[in-house]
């Protein structure tokens, strides 16, 4: 299901003053080319600073983290792989908030804050570990390094080690300690602790597992599409990637403003209303019938304009007018995103993406007391007629006026930005466009520093931006993926395509195994547009998302591999184990128990666990493939088990029953935290 929300008018919501007061700095995560609102966050209060008032002083306050830990930073563009700090905690019996390292983080901190009270600046190394335990704390060799040849006690990084694994708080968690080499103190994490921490997930639900994150709001911005332009291959990557990051900040109890800042606005839209004016004199009575197939349009409006000057100067007198606010022009711009709209929702239905716009238009009113502020202070230049902010380390200036008056992306991205510091109070802010925009975004990044509305980067203080970037899609000749005609791929046809190529598979696989008078054509549609679409996105998600990638139906559709295919089956065929079973799963959760004891179920139960701090690693970097890897690696543990371990008829069957169950619960939760719909039945 999508939901568009139409925003107010940006004239409506422009300050007459900019004398704005806001307790509540936002967070913004931006995908796409645009970017996303947050909600207020009221940091203001936690930093102790009083709201302020004016444009130029509200984007100048900033969020210390030396003022509030909680809030922390992960990095500026690229954000830290260790866990963010948590509030120490003496003793975590029975504490189920957080992730597993974020738990054991607390221990080893209040064991760091008693080994060594005068260093309050240590924060724990925690990570986890497949060799020597189950987890690893690493803070022995750095402490080392700093109090060596002070007079301390301790000999080596060894004695430092043994003192911080002797110093760790009573905690039901930790089973056993051991220090090797030069420090490393190796934790073996409880069995029963372990179980009862799955146990409480299939009882609670999987929300308990949600990792803490250091923000409260985040918005972001990701898709946008350009209006009367059709969406594309290439806007594959912002939409998916977007949402799942969307999708991951939300499990963390973070309030995401989803944004898709639509390119609404310029001097296209001149040639596209002349255009439509010269062709349909009676526009208004025709309707969209006028228009017609929006994508050959604007092919046609484009030919006009660069072949007939005369059209191209009726064109840029159209643009005049509307930006005039000229009604028979807003009537028909206003017409022509109408058309793109229903085309895009139709693409974001069938994803499952939510969004709100907040296109170019939006930002527009800002601008030009935007560019006042930053004239004001001294960073907009004049340059061969245009005005321009020269940016430290690069070679061309950052272009805010063209050198013919207008507007361009550098000018909306500033007001765009200014707005969701001062008016939406975000406090991360997240751009997801492909990576041949990066320039442009150091540049646009550095002047919102230069103008004091964002910290340096080293100081890891709040608001803070970063652009996600993604590389491209290739066809199998390793060019941009397109049609045989050299044409974009349209991303409508595409999901035609897969959803075609995955029910014609699926109904192969039932024929040959002679279950296909088992499905209604319910079943089959729904199963196949599962399929099809999730492994659509699988594929893209799958990668780093900074390199390019092959784009393939029929690798993304085999059933074996790290495909979506092989996951929504492996799901599947762990729910047949349960139902063939004929136990009540529901009743088996509140009677029955976890036990740990062979191997290869430990190995799953601290695989399962761990799935807190993959959300919570995922989100730090944005890099979504982190969860991908560790979904995988989970129907891989969970095929190990279920070779090794009977299931049905075993003793142990109530125990492996539940263990099943919350394998189940979390592949599930991957797959919605991916975009993808799980599918029950083989």
């Amino acid at each position: 299901m999508v939901v568009v929300v139409a925003s107010p008018s940006p004239l409506s919501l422009l300050p007459s003053s900019y004398s704005l007061s806001f307790p509540f700095p936002a967070a913004f995560v931006l995908l796409g080319r645009r970017r996303l609102r947050c909600r207020p966050f009221d940091s203001a209060a936690a930093s102790g600073e009083p709201p302020t008032g004016h444009l130029g002083a509200i984007s100048r306050r900033l969020v210390s983290i030396t003022k509030n830990p909680s809030l922390r930073a992960m990095g500026d563009e690229v954000a830290s792989t260790s866990a963010p700090p948590l509030e120490e905690a003496p003793n975590t019996e029975g504490d189920k908030t957080g992730s597993v390292k974020q738990l054991l983080s607390k221990l080893v901190k209040s064991s760091l804050r008693a080994t060594f009270p005068d260093l309050l600046d240590i924060e724990p190394l925690v990570a986890a570990s497949v060799k020597f335990g189950d987890y690893q704390c690493n803070n022995a060799m750095s402490l080392w390094s700093r109090i060596k040849g002070s007079g301390t006690n301790f000999k080596n990084p060894n004695s430092i080690g043994q003192a911080v694994a002797r110093n760790l708080p009573p905690s039901d968690i930790i089973e056993s300690t051991s220090v090797a080499g030069p420090g490393f103190v190796n934790i073996i994490l409880s069995n029963r602790w372990v179980s009862e921490r799955i146990h409480d997930m299939l009882i609670n639900g999987i929300k308990n597992w949600a990792p803490a994150l250091p923000v409260k709001r985040a918005v972001i911005d990701f898709s946008s599409p350009n209006i009367a332009k059709e969406m594309h291959v290439g806007h594959l990557r912002s939409t998916i990637i977007g949402d799942t990051l969307a999708r991951m900040f939300e499990f963390s109890n973070v309030e995401v403003l989803r944004r898709n800042h639509v390119g609404d606005w310029g001097t296209q839209f001149g040639m596209l209303i002349e255009y439509l004016f010269e062709k349909f004199p009676n526009w208004e009575d025709v309707g969209t019938q006028a228009i017609g197939d929006l994508q050959e349009f604007y092919k046609a409006s484009k030919k006009r304009f660069d072949d007939d000057p005369a059209f191209m100067e009726r064109a840029q007198q159209a643009v005049v007018k509307l930006q005039g606010g000229e009604a028979k022009y807003r009537d028909a711009w206003k017409k022509i995103c109408e058309i793109s709209r229903n085309e895009f929702d139709q693409v974001y239905q069938r994803l499952n993406v939510v969004l709100e716009e907040k296109g170019e238009s939006f930002y527009n009113p800002y601008i030009p007391s935007v560019l006042e502020e930053l004239t004001s202070k001294g960073l907009v230049k004049e340059s061969d007629g245009a005005r321009v902010i020269f940016i430290e380390g690069q070679t061309i200036p950052l272009i805010v006026v063209k050198r013919d008056g207008g507007y361009n992306y550098a000018s909306t991205d500033l007001a765009a930005l200014w707005y969701r510091l001062n008016v939406e109070k975000a406090e991360w802010i997240i751009y997801v466009t492909d990576v041949g925009q990066q320039q442009h975004f150091d540049m646009f990044f550095s002047a919102a520093r230069m103008a004091g509305w964002l910290p340096d980067p080293g100081e890891k203080m709040f608001p803070k931006t970063s652009h996600v970037g993604f590389g491209l899609v290739l066809g199998s000749d390793g060019k941009r993926f397109r049609t045989r005609s050299s044409e974009v791929v349209r991303l409508g046809e595409l999901l035609d395509e897969a959803k075609a190529r995955s029910k014609a598979e699926l109904v192969q696989r039932l024929n040959e195994n002679g279950k296909i008078g088992e499905w209604t054509d319910e079943e089959l549609e729904k199963t196949s547009e599962a399929v099809g679409y999730g492994a659509v996105k699988y594929a893209d998600l799958k990668n780093n998302r900074l390199t390019n990638y092959t784009f393939s139906f029929d690798q993304m559709l085999n059933d074996k591999g790290n495909t979506a295919v092989y996951l929504l089956y492996a799901h599947a065929r762990i729910c047949s184990i349960i139902r063939k079973s004929n136990k009540d799963i529901e009743e088996l959760k509140t009677i029955g128990s976890i036990s740990l004891n062979h191997p290869d179920e430990r190995v799953l139960g601290l695989h399962l666990i761990r799935f807190a701090e993959i959300v919570e690693e995922a989100c730090t970097n944005l890099l979504p493939n982190v969860l991908c890897e560790y979904l995988y690696n989970l129907s891989e543990i969970f095929t190990r088990f279920y070779t090794s371990c009977q299931v049905v008829g075993s003793p142990e069957e109530t125990s492996r029953l539940l263990l099943c169950q919350a394998t189940a619960v979390v592949m599930r939760k991957c797959f919605h935290l991916l975009g993808i719909t799980p599918v029950y039945k083989l």
